[in-house]
């Protein structure tokens, strides 16, 4: 089985998404399929022997679909560009003759009704009526084609979508006003042939295809954060090889080349810098403006930008292996997701226009038989409830509340850093109420630091000294720690009798004088007598002590630790004023567990936890009726974040797996943590307030259509304005879901 997403080309409704997902499952060799569409994709699990795309795209053609696995382009795909550069053609071409048909139905309002105007001359109606006529033909079966399409395919396939209710709606308005033309001596005894809708027709057509102008054009939009993605992969690369350098297109760069990269030149692959120095800008990474200084041995990721000098990489990651890529893939699958939210508008989707034809077929009949005694009255009114109730009823509102919503909320994440999975991770994400952090990587840098150095001597720089240059001769990952530290003691000396005691620390002769470094136990087994307050003092600010011996005499302490990270004090206050409960789980031991805790402001700290341990926390949080939340470091964290609602990881530079967790926040950023929950509980707000706006419309539209309020209150809806209202419906959605942009989180 492969898991691909493809492109689908002629979806213009949430019905047509569901029409589609059906279709598609049906399909021999097919195993799962979801339908979006707010990105018009489809992601498949498929076995391509059985089902390949061209088999799979046939069984929609005759639905008026199909599949394609062309590439998003870095402006947008070619059939994103076609489809709207077609509906922007239509649309200017239509605006003037809806302008046409209004001014003429006002003159016929007000001259006829309202006596403010002179009324339409009696000579003059036959010609106006063969020019609405015209006018009306054009727009029926030139720019209302689709709609058409879908009333023959509902026909023929008895699939109905958006198109279907709009081109019945529209049909059934023309043919009626052009039956009453062509006959209107015969039909003037039983019908009042001085009404007809062909202003219906020009107008409802002509505003929904401006509405879905404006409509794709804003949905283009909601898009524009992964466009931005695609558009910093670079496409050449100045490779070294054999001394020379050689510009080739960026395929074509293999694992181990060496690339040169000069000032102003975006990286295009991921790799390590092997001689030279730069401050390169990372901010499509991780949000931050300002350039980052990387040198020799320094990670570098496809898609940043060097600012300054030049230097030399080798290419470790190319292509899809980048982080870059990784990045692109991950948000276009999550844009495409669903969000169980969304599991309600779909059902009643895909039931709502079976539903509408049938409440249009009522109201027409209600009105035909109860409306009025004399058939000249009753019959207009019956076509205006029908027509009226198929366009306003159209579901794209609907369709159209949560998946622009999430695709812009995915890609804001995506430029600050926050990589979310799916949909169903934001979704959860904010209904949070606990977060459990582990510490190493997370609270703190996750590398051992000098955190305090204390001499018991009078010769402290001799002691610094021969630290350095015996730590420098060590493999020991502290020993990193200690000569970064000392770094401005560097010094030449040659090092005799050297070794190491593994577990317990390293001795040399430095100028020659013998010593010792390493744990306390290693003193001690030396019967070295140690300066206990010193150690205590260390101890106590949960530093681990690595002492210095030297002629039987305890010389310096070296406190190391891990630091907290930048932000992370801030962060937890920040949780806390969303009344999120924090808990520190960790398998550090307790005293350097609480100091850490202390500093950044948690109470509820569990230690000494194994892995299993950390599972259980989680699991008795969530027996606690709370939803959890589990931020770590992805390895001897797994169990607890695959058992929490939300995995969330802290990624550090290209060191990161993102398919590993539902969130990922890249450079192991804790302040980023705020803004996923942040972003999650604004994205979701901005989905509710959308299917409330579309379900409200719908609520009180489709009754006023009917005709339901005419008896009491005279109101009756007509076709004209129920495509206007249909129409800005769905823009004001997608309006509503780009709000989100602008939100500071």
């Amino acid at each position: 089985m492969s898991m691909a997403t493809y492109r689908i080309k002629g979806m213009h409704c949430a019905s047509c998404a569901t029409i589609i997902e059906k279709t598609l499952k049906k399909q021999d060799g097919v195993k799962s399929v979801v339908v979006s569409f707010g990105t018009e994709t489809a992601q498949i699990e498929h076995d391509l022997d059985l089902a390949p795309l061209s088999k799979l795209s046939d069984s929609l053609s005759k639905y008026g679909y199909s599949l394609s696995d062309e590439a998003l382009k870095s402006k947008g795909g070619e059939g994103e560009y076609s489809e709207l550069n077609s509906l922007r053609r239509k649309a200017l071409a239509s605006i003037p003759l809806v302008i046409l048909s209004v001014l003429m139905m006002v003159w016929e309002i007000f001259g006829s009704d309202t006596g403010l105007i002179p009324s339409v001359p009696e000579d003059y109606m036959p010609t106006i009526r063969y020019l609405m006529l015209v006018v009306a033909t054009y727009m029926l079966f030139f720019v209302g084609r689709p709609y058409l399409a879908g009333v023959v395919r509902f026909v023929k396939y008895r699939v109905a979508n958006m198109d279907t209710l709009v081109g019945l709606g529209t049909s059934v308005a023309y043919f009626f006003s052009l039956v009453v033309v062509l006959f209107n001596d015969r039909l003037s005894p039983y019908l009042d042939t001085g009404v007809v809708y062909f202003d219906a027709t020009i107008i409802v057509i002509g505003l929904i295809t401006l509405g879905k102008f404006l409509e794709v054009r804003a949905k283009s939009h909601t898009s524009d954060a992964l466009k931005k993605l695609i558009g910093l992969q670079e496409k050449i690369a100045v490779v070294i090889r054999d001394g020379k350098e050689e510009v080739v297109p960026v395929g074509e760069v293999a694992l181990g080349d060496v690339v040169l990269i000069k000032p102003g030149m975006r990286l295009p692959v991921d790799g390590t810098i092997i001689k030279g120095s730069s401050d390169v800008d990372e901010s499509m990474l991780t949000g931050e403006p300002l350039p980052v200084f990387r040198e020799s041995g320094s990670k570098v990721s496809a898609g940043t930008v060097n600012t300054t000098g030049s230097f030399t990489m080798r290419a470790d990651s190319i292509g899809s292996d980048t982080l870059l890529a990784h990045i692109v893939k991950l948000v276009s699958d999550a844009q495409g997701s669903k969000a169980p939210i969304e599991k309600l508008a779909d059902k009643i989707s895909s039931v709502f226009v079976p539903i509408v034809l049938v409440v249009a077929i009522v109201s027409f009949l209600a009105w035909l038989t109860l409306g009025s005694s004399s058939l000249v009255q009753a019959l207009p009114l019956a076509v205006v409830a029908f027509v009226s109730v198929l366009v306003i009823a159209c579901p794209c509102a609907l369709g159209l509340a949560t998946p622009t919503a999430i695709m812009v909320g995915v890609g804001k994440g995506a430029e600050k850093g926050v990589l979310i999975k799916n949909a169903t991770s934001l979704e959860t994400l904010s209904k949070i109420d606990t977060i459990i952090l582990d510490k190493t990587g997370t609270l703190t840098e996750g590398k051992p630091k000098v955190l305090s150095w204390s001499v018991n001597s009078d010769h402290e720089e001799r002691v610094a000294k021969a630290v350095y240059v015996l730590e420098k001769r060590s493999e020991h990952p502290l020993a990193e720690a200690i000569v970064t530290y000392l770094k401005d003691y560097h010094s030449e000396v040659d090092v005799k009798d050297f070794n190491t005691s593994p577990g317990k620390g390293l001795s040399g002769v430095v100028d020659g004088v013998e010593y010792y470094i390493g744990r306390i136990e290693y003193a001690r087994e030396l019967r070295i007598r140690l300066s206990e307050d010193e150690i205590e003092k260390v101890t106590s600010l949960g530093q681990t002590p690595v002492v210095v011996l030297s002629n039987n005499k305890h010389l310096a302490t070296i406190g190391l630790g891990d630091s907290v990270k930048k932000g992370a004090k801030d962060s937890i206050s920040r949780l806390k004023e969303m009344n999120i409960k924090v808990v520190l789980a960790t398998g550090d031991h307790e005293g350097s567990a609480k100091v850490i805790a202390k500093e950044v402001g948690i109470e509820n700290v569990q230690a000494g936890l194994l892995p299993e341990a950390k599972l259980d926390v989680v699991n008795k949080e969530k027996s606690n009726g709370k939803k959890v939340a589990m931020v770590g470091d992805g390895v001897n964290d797994a169990p607890a974040l695959a058992t929490s609602d939300v995995s969330v990881a802290m990624a550090t530079g290209t060191d990161v797996s993102i398919e590993a967790s539902d969130i990922t926040l890249l450079h192991g950023d804790i302040t980023k943590l705020i803004s996923a929950v942040v972003l999650s509980r604004v994205t979701m707000r901005t989905v509710k307030q959308n299917l409330f706006w579309a379900f409200a419309y719908n609520t009180l539209g489709i009754p006023l259509a009917t005709g339901l309020f005419y008896p009491f209150f005279g109101w009756l809806l007509s076709p004209a304005f129920a495509g206007t209202a249909m129409a800005l419906s769905s823009v004001s959605v997608v309006g509503n879901s780009l709000r989100l942009k602008t939100k500071k989180i």
